[in-house]
């Protein structure tokens, strides 16, 4: 769905648009800082994907460029440059395309120009890993009027219809006359980290309400969103919101902690140990041989003891008997909770 979206889009953007005025640009030989253009795909954060488009939109003094930034894991801003001479010179303005896995569209609108000059342009973007530059291609401006335009306006609404697993996230885009598509990005925190699917807002002049579904969420857990919008003249972030959603928190395994073992005398001993439930109903025993290897065989457990389900650690502890004398014990304390069985580090005691 996404990567149709981007198709749509760029259909817009180099078809509906530039077809009226447009150039194919050209490559620079000799560019600098090309690694982005590689479309590899990452499993990792990493520095962010940039692809310069080589298509343009000129006119007398503007030019409406494009290209891609996959944003790979982390918040990421991209930037055209610009200039008479390969080495560029001027910069766009910076805007943020959020922090994605996918590539997406990163239109810039470059103003100021001299009629029928040539310059050269590249696209950038930077996060925390590292800020990587795209091909350098170049057009030139012409004799046709410029048009100017807006990048949309939006706004973050709240979100809606909020379950233990998912929400509607709304917003509010103007799309200021020019053909404008929009996303959200979400997470537990204001890194985001997902991106909803890619929609149309029309381009119309007035407000028009946006919403995205999303599922898969945690149950009990705070969610941040914000809507992202993007026409020809550039992309634009709407405010942080945040929603929780309902029931109670996921389960959690317990925390458990083997401790020594207390009133050891010749035949009796008193296992110790302690236990974080996490939030859910646990219960724990301790497991005890002389086989150091705790195998089933020679494994003795004592019995099932409850430590509530409360998000504190508590003592745990069993007194054990018909013990052999001066012999060396292996234990581990064990807990069970909804999410699964964890047991502790061993530990050893010698019988008198």
């Amino acid at each position: 769905m996404v990567v149709i979206a981007i198709a749509g889009w760029f259909y817009y953007a180099n078809q509906g648009v530039v077809s009226t005025a447009s150039t194919t640009a050209t490559s620079t030989a000799g560019t600098t800082g090309t690694s982005g253009d590689t479309g590899q795909t990452q499993t990792q954060p990493s520095a962010p994907t940039v692809v310069t488009d080589s298509t343009v939109a000129p006119t007398n003094s503007t030019a409406v460029v494009t290209g891609t930034v996959t944003p790979n894991g982390t918040q990421t801003a991209y930037w055209y440059e610009f200039g008479t001479t390969s080495n560029l010179g001027s910069k766009t303005s910076v805007e943020s395309i959020g922090s994605g896995w996918s590539p997406i569209p990163s239109p810039g609108y470059i103003t100021g120009l001299a009629t029928n000059t040539q310059y050269y342009y590249r696209l950038d973007a930077e996060n925390q890993y590292g800020s990587i530059n795209g091909t350098t291609y170049s057009f030139s401006t012409n004799n046709t009027p410029a048009v100017h335009g807006s990048v949309p306006t939006v706004s973050s609404n709240v979100a809606e219809n909020v379950n233990a697993t998912g929400a509607t996230l709304t917003a509010s885009i103007n799309p200021r006359s020019s053909q404008t598509t929009y996303w959200f990005e979400y997470g537990t925190d204001t890194t985001f980290g997902q991106v909803s699917g890619f929609q149309s807002a029309g381009n119309s002049a007035t407000a028009v309400a946006g919403s995205a579904t999303i599922s898969g969420l945690n149950s009990h857990t705070t969610y941040y969103f914000r809507v992202d919008a993007q026409n020809q003249y550039g992309t634009v972030n709407g405010t942080t919101q945040s929603f929780m959603t309902t029931g109670p928190a996921a389960s959690a395994a317990p925390v458990v902690t083997t401790q020594l073992a207390s009133a050891v005398g010749t035949t009796t001993a008193t296992l110790n140990g302690t236990v974080n439930p996490s939030g859910t109903q646990t219960t724990y025993w301790f497991e005890y041989s002389t086989d150091s290897l705790l195998g089933s065989v020679l494994t003795h457990s004592t019995a099932r003891q409850s430590t509530g389900s409360t998000p504190t650690t508590a003592s745990a502890q069993a007194q054990i008997s018909s013990l052999q004398p001066s012999t060396k014990y292996y234990y581990v304390v064990v807990a069970q909770n909804s999410a699964g069985v964890v047991r502790g580090d061993k530990q050893t005691f010698t019988t008198k």
